[in-house]
């Protein structure tokens, strides 16, 4: 794209807002340098010769009368080697760079590259001359990290027949291969980040996401490619969950947009994930992940840039063939931007101030979702899973981030205050939380894990929706007015919650969860009801069952290692046997 010279006059500023006219031919969502220090914009509205632009940095100093330079581009993100280990900003300035240039503090005006131009890659080229390329197509690789190849791709929309390729050591910046139409490959590409990366056809959501946490993965599974909303209010575990999920998942990369959290907890996630072991790989977490950090203290306009950010260097990572996770925590604090720059802009209001087009916003972020075939002859397959935690204030789901996020994704964890106050994680309400995955998900489970696995999760889907409707009884009338199958319900349910649903994050061995481990412990608390309600039938004493000390065995299992998880839960389901046989 050519660079532009149009030269604007500031008449107006309103925080990140600022107004400037003389803004003939310039484009939406072009970038501009706002005044003397040359601050980064980006144009929203045109009216006219009127330019209305976000500034995503802090305003203050700026005079009227300033000038504002147009670039003639949109706002890009660098997509090549070094990207993995790297924490940015919400428009992808690398903030250990920022940092030897102008200390704690982001100066203002600063510009720093995403990527650095000194370093060189070693490039194995895998391709050779006179081969005819397509867009997509893989030309080589680069070594990034330990754990993760990465893979250099003809950008979309290029094509032709290779007319030299050589494998080396370059900079991201020099050219690797040459077309015969002269368009020159390099390790690094460039791409707008509200627009999304092209696919040559997206893919039903019939794999599952794996997290190797039970209630996820048993009760609420989502699919590769599919999207969750995580609503909570404060101190309800949203970020420990993104963050369990970016260590356990079955996700080849990890993006984490860290949108508007507070500086604390941030400089907590900064900290942790490079001294984090990655138990997937052996190696550290950090070697592939991205972290895009804008903390509630950094300008507004850059966080609403920042979910882009993340999405178009996930986008990138699923073009190579990999499974990304995208953490996205929080997107009230994306909407509180929106509504902030719209109020300024003098736009009408929705619901409770935020702008009428917020669900919009909403939806194509998270439609930019999805397990696709990428481009190229190889037609290899990637996906973006996106997990979007929402932070509701006070804990109401009926605000208009929570309600908007539930319709565009296709998986609620609803996380409860009154779980977490009883240390109880994950704290998800399993009676508000739904998947609309599952029957899609149905034929996989059935046929990697067992034949039964929809049926025991529908049975215990059943046991904990009968035990919501007792407990209502329950506070009524009190437990003895209940028959005893009603005070058997209650028990396993009990033991369902605590067993299987609650997991303990810093046990080594319950941390993470095969999905076999999890069918075997379905299989052993509803083995455990159906045979403690044959023996009420056979006139065994209610108290009698309650009190056998296989219960212990059970709630046990958990901390069994999946290795050795079947050869116990065999023999746990012969001693309850005969224990309940000797009633």
């Amino acid at each position: 794209m050519s660079q532009g010279n149009i030269d604007g006059i500031i008449c107006k500023i309103s925080g990140p807002a600022v107004i400037a006219k003389k803004m003939t031919g310039s484009r939406m969502y072009d970038i501009v340098r706002v005044g003397k220090q040359k601050l980064i914009g980006e144009i929203i509205r045109l009216d006219g010769d009127t330019a209305f632009l976000q500034v995503y940095e802090d305003t203050s100093g700026l005079k009227l009368g300033e000038s504002v330079v147009c670039t003639g581009n949109p706002l890009v993100v660098e997509l090549g080697p070094g990207l993995l280990a790297s924490v940015f900003d919400g428009i992808q300035r690398p903030l250990d760079k920022i940092e030897d240039v102008s200390g704690s503090f982001i100066a203002r005006g600063i510009d720093v590259p995403a990527l650095s131009k000194d370093k060189k890659w070693k490039f194995v080229a895998t391709q050779k001359v006179n081969q005819e390329l397509e867009q997509g197509d893989v030309i080589g690789w680069v070594q990034e990290t330990e754990t993760i190849k990465h893979y250099i791709m003809a950008p979309p929309n290029c094509s032709g027949k290779l007319k030299s390729i050589k494998s080396g050591e370059y900079t991201v910046e020099e050219t690797v291969a040459v077309l015969d139409n002269g368009y020159e490959i390099k390790l690094m590409q460039k791409w707008p980040v509200r627009i999304s990366r092209p696919y040559t056809k997206k893919l039903d959501p019939d794999e599952p996401f794996i997290t190797g946490q039970r209630i996820f993965d048993t009760l609420f599974p989502i699919a590769l490619g599919g999207t969750a909303a995580v609503p909570g209010g404060f101190g309800t575990g949203k970020t420990v969950v993104e963050q369990t999920l970016a260590k356990y998942s079955n996700a080849n990369v990890i993006v984490y947009i860290g949108c508007g959290e507070r500086g604390n907890e941030m400089t907590e996630v900064l900290s942790e994930f490079p001294e984090l072991d990655d138990p997937t790989t052996g190696g550290r977490l950090m070697d592939r992940t991205v972290l895009v950090v804008n903390t509630s203290n950094m300008p507004v306009a850059a966080r609403e840039a920042s979910v882009y950010t993340g999405m178009t260097i996930a986008e990138y990572f699923r073009d190579m063939g990999y499974s990304v996770a995208l953490m996205a925590d929080s997107t009230s604090r994306w909407a509180e931007a929106l509504r902030e720059i719209s109020s300024r802009l003098e736009e009408m209001p929705g619901e409770e101030g935020y702008p009428t087009y917020l669900s919009t916003r909403l939806a194509s972020f998270y439609e930019r979702s999805g397990r696709v075939i990428c481009l190229g002859a190889e037609q290899a397959i990637g996906s973006v899973t996106v997990v979007g935690a929402v932070s509701p204030p006070g804990g109401d789901f009926s605000e208009p981030v929570t309600q908007s996020s539930m319709r565009v994704t296709g998986a609620l964890w609803a996380l409860d205050a009154n779980l977490a106050h009883r240390r109880h994680f994950p704290s998800v309400n399993w009676n508000r939380s739904y998947s609309l995955y599952c029957d899609q998900m149905e034929e996989w489970f059935v046929e990697r894990v067992a034949d039964d696995w929809i049926e025991l999760r529908t049975r215990i889907m059943q046991l904990l929706q009968k035990d919501a409707e007792l407990q209502e009884v329950v506070q009524l009338v009190g437990p003895d007015a209940l028959q005893d199958n009603e005070r058997l319900i209650l028990e396993t349910s009990k033991m369902i919650r605590e067993d299987f649903l609650q997991q303990n994050a810093f046990s080594d061995v319950d941390a993470y969860c095969t999905l076999k481990k999890q069918h075997g412990m379905m299989k052993g608390l509803l083995t455990f009801y159906d045979k403690s309600k044959a023996a009420l039938d056979r006139g065994i004493s209610i108290e009698n069952i309650l009190n056998l000390p296989i219960r212990e065995d059970l709630s046990r299992l958990k901390e069994v290692p999946n290795d050795l998880f079947g050869e116990q839960l065999n023999g746990y389901l012969s001693k309850l046997s005969l224990a309940l046989e000797e009633e």
